[in-house]
């Protein structure tokens, strides 16, 4: 490693820029996209690990690259950061083509690849200031800051080896912020962590991109946490992206309506088809209908229930659906038939307080055997 120059962190291993970090009082750099891909794709034999990828994260950000394991997300990250090299396509970080100016391109960008990994017999603090030699001489002054920036400060003294996983993870991030990064890369920050680790992790991670500015690129598996931390998504599967936009643009892009249990669900749809506000009704199991009505609140469901009351059907329960990014994200990464149950409103639970069928709570008892 070279004295003065940033560093990427992967693992155990490092990877050295040459550009020269600027002051965080300079602010941070803003332009049209942060990190932005045009058909980028890795091939091994003729496997393909990523397909024609066109990403575009915002400045200013937390993006989610969400998808299960296996899809591509290490592979693009490590080609996102010069430690692979694409077999066709482009790459821009922070406006500079990568690999061809990789020093520029990485000069305020902190990352974390795999499971970070120290020398366990250091403390924290002699951990950091390892890893800050080669850098610009302001990364030794920020340790301090840094490991009490992700709770570590009580802790920075012991050896690293008697670190939990979490901590080892909060130590990974600190690591990542000795070159003031305005862009960090944290690939699976969240695994194996309890629930309290997962909260504390999304609470500093949207920290970094409210009130220090900073975009962050988040790669994970785990729906619910890309769900609470993320402001924009780009769903892989098969190493090829799927879907990509704002968390609340592709949740609208989902079946959505009125889910209405009703005694008798054709003489439900022969009465609301016909009505010019309602543009569908969809039926389903367990005596349910979906009700294509916009905007899906109050007034509408009692119109909806009104109507059907009047007409004689029996109204059972009725509850607004609006499809989750669980349901969005295997109707796009399992190859779900619309109607399957996994991605499907009409087969979702009803809310607390709704009749559920007797088919829906427990299982029929067999019938007696009658001997001959």
């Amino acid at each position: 490693m070279v004295p003065g120059l940033p560093t990427v962190m992967v693992g155990g291993q490092s990877r050295t820029g040459r550009g020269e970090g600027r002051p965080r009082s300079e602010g941070v750099r803003m332009s049209a996209s942060v990190i932005e891909t045009h058909g980028l794709t890795k091939l091994f034999g003729a496997r393909a690990a990523v397909r024609d990828v066109d990403l575009e994260v915002r400045p200013g950000t937390c993006f989610g690259f969400l998808g299960p394991n296996g899809a591509g997300k290490t592979t693009l990250i490590r080609m996102l950061l010069g430690l692979a090299r694409p077999t066709r396509g482009t790459i821009a970080v922070r406006g500079h083509a990568v690999p061809a100016h990789l020093r520029e391109a990485l000069a305020r960008v902190g990352a974390m690849v795999e499971e970070p990994r120290f020398y366990p017999y250091l403390s924290a603090r002699e951990n950091l200031s390892v890893f800050a030699a080669p850098l610009a001489p302001e990364a030794a002054r920020r340790i301090r800051g840094v490991l009490a920036r992700v709770g570590l400060e009580d802790r920075a003294g012991d050896r690293v080896g008697t670190y939990s996983l979490g901590m080892r993870q909060r130590l990974g991030v600190a690591r990542s912020l000795l070159s003031d990064p305005e862009l960090l890369v944290l690939d699976e920050p969240s695994n194996g962590l309890d629930p309290a680790g997962i909260a504390e992790f999304r609470g500093m991670i949207r920290g970094f991109v409210e009130d220090e500015g900073r975009t962050v690129f988040l790669s994970s598996h785990l729906l619910d946490e890309i769900e609470r931390t993320c402001d924009d998504v780009a769903i892989v599967n098969r190493g090829a992206v799927v879907a990509q936009g704002g968390i609340g643009a592709l949740l609208a892009e989902g079946r959505r309506g009125l889910v209405v249990q009703v005694d008798r669900p054709e003489a439900a749809r022969a009465v609301l088809a016909p009505i010019p506000a309602i543009r569908g009704v969809e039926l389903g199991p367990r005596h349910r209908i979906l009700v294509d009505v916009d905007p899906i609140d109050d007034h509408a469901a009692i119109q909806v229930s009104r109507i059907l009351v009047e007409a004689g059907v029996g109204v059972a329960g009725l509850w607004p659906q609006v499809e989750t990014l669980e349901q969005r994200y295997l109707a796009l990464t399992a190859d779900l038939a619309p109607d399957d149950e996994l991605g499907d409103p009409l087969h979702t639970p009803a809310p607390p307080g709704v009749p559920r069928r007797r088919s829906e709570g427990r299982a029929r008892r067999p019938a007696p055997r009658v001997r001959a």
